[in-house]
């Protein structure tokens, strides 16, 4: 990703939270067990920003702390409605993904 996209997509990130974390929250925190914990916080930005990279955008519409699968995930809706689960480690670094039913450990095309 170049410079310039980078800082749009941080930008457009930032806003988005600003304007809308309510959102992303309440869409986060809803599991059917209710113990589903939605990432809060410099982290909800931090690992926004690392899903929405690794998807090359789309829009954050949910997020966990202690997923079973990894330490975050961020639900990504992407361009046509396809949805993407980013897993990602303690330091925001992805460890693998699943799209619409598809399962991969790898880079999500």
């Amino acid at each position: 990703m170049n410079r310039r996209t980078r800082w749009i997509t941080i930008g457009t990130l930032t806003l988005a939270f600003a304007g809308g974390g309510a959102g992303v929250a309440m869409a986060s925190g809803g599991g059917d067990d209710g113990a589903d914990k939605p990432i809060t916080g410099p982290a909800l930005a931090r690992a926004g920003a690392a899903a929405l990279a690794y998807t090359h955008g789309g829009k954050v519409t949910g997020t966990e702390v202690g997923d079973e699968e990894s330490y975050y995930e961020v639900e990504v809706t992407r361009p046509g409605g396809r949805q993407t689960d980013v897993q990602l480690d303690r330091d925001f670094k992805v460890v693998g993904s699943k799209t619409d039913g598809g399962d991969r450990s790898g880079k999500d095309g």
